[in-house]
């Protein structure tokens, strides 16, 4: 690769300019050649990057990051990425009815473009943060963005998963929401952040918990550890401690793609050990699959409050609770996408 367009590259966040192309000596007929060649890529009008880069960001999911690049080469550095565009970079949780419009702001002007749409907004300085070669909004400015679009729902999903990382505070999202007080819909984006917990590490956890409390039902310990002295015994989803009831928000990803390097079987047997476990304790549980929610949710939700009015078992309580790193993950999920900014 020549120098020029490899330091074009680095700076511009993997894409390059036409004019990055003729200061290293290509001019408009070969750069029609090495496109026709498949050796550049054009992601947008005067602004290429290389085949490999495109095919490989393709596979890896990562093509919005080079789109997203190409829209701030094009328009100039007075733009920032925002709304869903910074969530992907962020590598948040992306509902599928977001568009892959390149989502933009800027604080004096507003515009349409192909592939791209500037919204205009007041950037603070402590709402813009540089992702590799652009700049983004904040992850809690994102986040904030995000639900006044996206509503309350898919926004408490972003938000606990950012909570479950350690990468946002429930502080750092009331403090983006109050910064953004009397913009269009902030209302959702408000009741998105009260809603919002540290302790639901996936999309159906947050479902569950949002049905349980949509059903006038007490807030449950999340990521609640079972101990018995100094031993584990488990950690499940959501624990009534009062009660001694669990709620496990079952998806089959426990089986079907276990981690430790365990398999499927081996994951289902230590699942129904820790389960008896539990019950020896006199605990009682209910598991939510992801259909449940649905059609069956009410059964599911009177059964839990039938558990909860029975209270706890009779005798000594032989465990007691915690909950189990804060409600943090054991580790922070980190997708191609937020890697690559890194």
């Amino acid at each position: 690769m020549d120098p020029e367009i490899r330091m074009a590259m680095s700076r511009h966040g993997d894409v390059f300019a036409a004019a990055d192309a003729r200061r290293a000596g290509v001019g408009r007929t070969a750069i029609g050649a090495r496109l026709r060649s498949g050796e550049w890529w054009r992601i947008r009008y005067g602004v290429y990057t290389t085949g490999d880069t495109w095919r490989s960001a393709s596979s890896d999911g990562d093509g919005h990051r080079l789109e997203c690049a190409a829209a701030v080469l094009r328009l100039g550095e007075g733009v920032t990425v925002s709304h869903a565009s910074a969530a992907r970079l962020h590598g948040l949780i992306v509902p599928s009815s977001a568009d892959t419009t390149v989502r933009l702001t800027h604080p004096a002007q507003f515009r349409t473009g192909r592939g791209y749409r500037v919204t205009e907004a007041a950037l603070p300085p402590g709402d813009v943060v540089r992702l590799g070669a652009v700049r983004a909004t904040s992850l809690a400015r994102t986040l904030v963005d995000c639900a006044r679009e996206w509503g309350v729902q898919d926004g408490v999903i972003a938000m606990d998963d950012a909570l479950a990382d350690g990468r946002s505070t429930r502080a750092d999202l009331t403090a983006a929401v109050l910064r953004q007080s009397h913009w269009p819909a902030i209302g959702q984006a408000a009741r998105a952040a009260g809603l919002a917990r540290v302790g639901a590490h996936s999309p159906h956890e947050t479902l569950t918990r949002l049905a349980v409390g949509a059903a006038g039902l007490p807030e449950p310990v999340l990521q609640a550890a079972v101990l018995v002295g100094g031993h584990l015994v488990g950690v499940v989803d959501m624990l009534f401690d009062d009660a001694g009831v669990f709620v496990e928000s079952d998806g089959r990803v426990k089986t079907d793609d276990p981690w430790g390097g365990r398999t499927p079987a081996e994951a289902l047997w230590a699942e129904k050990a820790r389960h008896d476990s539990l019950l020896d304790l006199d605990l009682r549980g209910v598991r939510v699959r992801p259909a449940d929610l649905f059609t069956p949710w009410p059964a599911k939700a009177e059964r839990i409050r039938a558990l909860l009015a029975a209270g706890p078992a009779a005798g000594p309580r032989r465990f007691r609770v915690e909950q189990w790193r804060g409600g943090l993950r054991r580790a922070p999920q980190v997708p191609a996408a937020r890697a690559a900014c890194a």
